[in-house]
């Protein structure tokens, strides 16, 4: 029977991972078209506001619903579950609530302090999201603790689906009606609030009998639950919150911090716009740079918890091990690349090299972010959630207060340094208070210097190519085939040399997509 609810909590396991996967794509692409169409003041406009939404659906999505997830799996009764529902979204309502009316209300003070006084409408736009953000956050937790995960992952790409449609369509509707681009920016922010409405009535079906209470009524409400469940929510489901949205509160920060910095410098306000522009290019590069390693590496999680629990402590050590080293090799892959050869994207996605120098300091974030995430599920699963939360924090206070210094004196070269340091002190706090199997992972079989051998060799060999073959860039042409023959010779020597060298054990080829055919290749080359 147990045997039987690993195998349909695995199979959940992966539903979920293939519809976040496809969702993160989807919000990662549709920025690319956008920016094309809107131009980079227009990109800016909307990248502004865009942390907001950011955090309200880390709070729908990946925060608040993990945690109930995990109170509601800790009830077997049907009516204790439906009053953990009932109560969770009780409190949730009355928070989400409060942050509608604090966006509504103080969004003109807000768009001044981000220096940009017409982004007021765009912040009330997007404050609407909040009133659904209880229901979503409520509904999908509840089934994800009963291991259900098809309405989360339904209800996760059909509102990523809804939400792109309206952001470029108003991106459209912008250029035939000569909007402008804060006009165009509050339609496009509109998405949020449709894509959740239409999540909402996905949800409403399959969760009508969950909020139906069975059993006997309690009577009265019982204010010591809320509160206990309050201060649950508070602590560890906001530790959970905070580490999803970390991408988007240093996004946040560079919303407050980046163009104020500019103008500081001695810019206009139309180029330090236009600049911050070209700067949240990177946003969608390090998306897709961590998607793929996100995507292989999450897989695992399920099989760490469930070593955790059988206390299987040499299973868990190999799949924490494996979690590592994957995304860790994945991702320093993806970083590589994005640096060797970001002359070649920037001009083939956005139509010219604007911001190179920014961007290549700003793809650093990539192989970071991988590690702290890895790191961080370890961390989690040893039910060790406070260390992670003050190294974030940390990190988040180094990156205020160092961003519009950095900004002022080397502009959106210093913003992305200053998101590198930052990252970079949540890394090392997080690695110095993990345990030794983390610290084994790194330098297990010199694994960490042979992968910095490797990309080391990859760069080289694609830098030396796509010299060779493009020697100057001037058109997206040039573009298509400087970026196609740089990866695929990245990719290439990447492959190659992690074989021949062992980077990853059998067990880690195996668990990558298309390992098992590159091994018995290896085999066949080596006879």
């Amino acid at each position: 029977m147990q045997n039987k609810q690993m195998q349909h909590l695995m199979k959940g396991a992966v539903v979920l991972s293939i519809a976040s996967f496809v969702a993160k794509i989807l919000s990662a692409v549709y920025r690319i078209p956008f920016q094309n169409m809107v131009g980079n003041t227009g990109f800016y406009v909307y990248q502004q506001v865009y942390p907001i939404y950011g955090i309200g659906m880390t709070f729908a999505l990946s925060g608040f619903p993990v945690y109930i997830s995990k109170i509601v799996a800790e009830e077997t009764a049907p009516a204790e579950q439906t009053q953990i529902l009932r109560r969770s979204f009780a409190l949730l309502g009355l928070f989400g609530a409060l942050i509608f009316l604090y966006l509504q209300y103080q969004a003109p003070a807000i768009a001044v302090v981000m220096a940009d006084a017409e982004l007021a409408p765009l912040i009330r736009m997007v404050s609407y999201m909040f009133l659904l953000m209880p229901f979503l956050a409520v509904t999908r937790g509840y089934f994800q603790g009963i291991f259900n995960m098809i309405p989360t992952a339904t209800s996760q790409v059909a509102e990523q689906l809804v939400r792109v449609v309206v952001i470029i369509l108003a991106a459209w509707l912008s250029l035939k009606l000569h909007w402008s681009v804060y006009e165009m920016g509050t339609w496009a922010m509109s998405g949020a609030f449709f894509g959740g409405l239409v999540a909402t009535v996905a949800l409403l079906k399959p969760a009508e009998k969950a909020f139906v209470l069975r059993g006997t009524k309690p009577k009265g409400i019982n204010l010591g639950a809320y509160r206990s469940l309050a201060k649950r929510l508070l602590i560890e489901g906001g530790s959970i919150c905070l580490f999803a949205s970390l991408i988007v509160l240093l996004q946040l920060v560079d919303s407050f911090t980046v163009k104020k910095g500019l103008v500081a410098s001695g810019l206009t306000e139309d180029f330090a716009k236009n600049l911050k522009g070209i700067f949240d290019r990177g946003q969608p590069l390090v998306q897709l740079g961590l998607v793929i390693s996100m995507a292989f590496s999450s897989t695992l999680i399920p099989s760490l918890s469930r070593a955790r629990q059988q206390q299987q402590d040499h299973q868990f050590q190999q799949v924490a091990e494996s979690l590592i080293h994957i995304s860790l090799g994945l991702s320093a892959a993806a970083t590589t690349g994005l640096m060797i050869l970001m002359p070649q994207v920037n001009y083939l996605l956005f139509g010219d090299a604007d911001g190179n120098k920014a961007l290549v300091w700003y793809m650093l974030s990539i192989v970071i972010i991988a590690l702290i995430n890895a790191c961080n599920s370890v961390l989690q699963s040893l039910d060790q959630f406070h260390k992670t939360t003050i190294a974030l924090l940390i990190g988040l206070l180094v990156k205020v207060v160092i961003n519009q210094w950095l900004v002022q004196h080397f502009q959106i070269v210093g913003a992305s340094v200053g998101t590198v340091i930052s990252l970079g002190v949540v890394l090392a706090l997080i690695l110095r208070q993990s345990p030794e199997l983390v610290q084994d992972a790194l330098g297990g079989q010199h694994f960490t210097g042979k992968l910095v051998l490797i990309c080391g060799i990859m760069a080289v060999a694609v830098r030396f190519v796509v010299t060779v073959i493009q020697p100057s860039l001037v058109s997206r042409g040039q573009a298509v085939l400087g970026a196609g023959v740089g990866i695929a010779v990245g990719v290439s020597v990447f492959i190659s040399l992690a074989l021949a060298w062992q980077l990853f054990s059998i067990r880690e080829w195996l668990t990558i997509p298309g390992g098992k055919q590159l091994l018995k290749l290896a085999q066949k080359l080596k006879r």
